[in-house]
């Protein structure tokens, strides 16, 4: 059935836009799962059942497979079975009625409002990378951009007179996000000077770049915060994610809605976004906990 893999990554390339590490991840799972059919010696689609599956993820937790991965590999399944019958390839779905592992969900990490401030005060404007610098993470706090998203923004993608960037999601989806005036206020000084000299006279239409014009990465850009996070006397180790997660949570601590914070950040379900409405209902407690007289 490894013809059967290949036609659906094939699927997954041109129809869903999934970036190459997704990809990779489903076809590591798939791979997986096609080998133990194989070793329960099932060469047709049509003859796989629920107690295959059954099976198979039994091995992955006898494996050590955490809940939560369990989870994702339980879904690249659905996804597979779904394509399967779609493509009239089979005329079932063995995975229909299996439910996924329950998942504790692990609330997100988050800066508090005093480490965000340090941190945004730690680049040297003065210079062209320290310019660059603070423009990108007063822009990734401001907006709650995934690092994905912040390196492969565009001149054009940004507007500034109207006060909006336009952010290229997951599986190529667009949304327009606000962005604050004080994140427009570095990105006008970053690209009054700072960017010509990083140019050095070549072109390019990416709106943030290194020297001589050269494509930025989320990798360089999580070694840049965590440099600017030690600079600033933030002792824990910091991610690009983490200021989206602070941008998240600080907005919701401040009053936002969750329909409003899910459109901002990109979420296709509002379940995934209610997370941080954990996050905010221990603020609120503590808040209580230190005002309230009889707390």
């Amino acid at each position: 059935m490894r013809h059967l893999l290949d036609a659906f990554i094939g699927f997954l390339r041109a129809e869903r836009g999934l970036s190459a590490k997704s990809i990779e991840a489903y076809g590591q799972d798939l791979d997986s799962y096609l080998r133990d059919l194989e070793r329960m010696r099932i060469e047709d689609p049509h003859r796989i059942t629920r107690a295959h599956l059954d099976r198979h993820l039994s091995t992955l937790a006898r494996r050590g497979l955490s809940k939560r991965s369990q989870a994702r590999h339980l879904s690249t399944l659905r996804s597979f079975h779904r394509f399967l019958v779609a493509e009239k390839l089979t005329s079932h779905d063995p995975s229909e009625e299996l439910a996924p592992p329950k998942v504790v969900p692990k609330l997100p990490v988050f800066l508090t409002h005093q480490e965000v401030e340090a941190l945004l005060a730690a680049p040297d404007a003065r210079t062209a990378l320290g310019a660059r610098d603070l423009a990108m993470l007063r822009l990734l706090y401001a907006t709650g951009l995934r690092v994905s998203e912040l390196v492969r923004l565009s001149i054009n993608d940004l507007n500034l007179q109207a006060g909006y960037l336009v952010a290229t999601g997951k599986g190529r989806k667009q949304r327009l996000v606000p962005v604050g005036e004080l994140a427009a206020a570095s990105i006008r000084q970053y690209l009054g000077s700072a960017r010509s000299v990083l140019l050095k006279g070549r072109a390019s239409t990416a709106l943030f770049v290194g020297r001589g014009a050269r494509t930025l990465t989320r990798q360089g850009f999580w070694k840049l915060i965590n440099g600017y996070a030690r600079k600033s006397g933030i002792r824990r180790r910091i991610s690009p994610h983490k200021l989206r997660h602070s941008f998240a949570t600080h907005l919701l601590e401040g009053g936002a809605d969750l329909r409003s914070v899910q459109a901002m950040l990109g979420h296709a379900d509002l379940s995934t976004t209610q997370i941080y409405t954990h996050l905010d209902r221990r603020h609120l407690h503590s808040i209580y906990d230190r005002y309230h007289p009889r707390s």
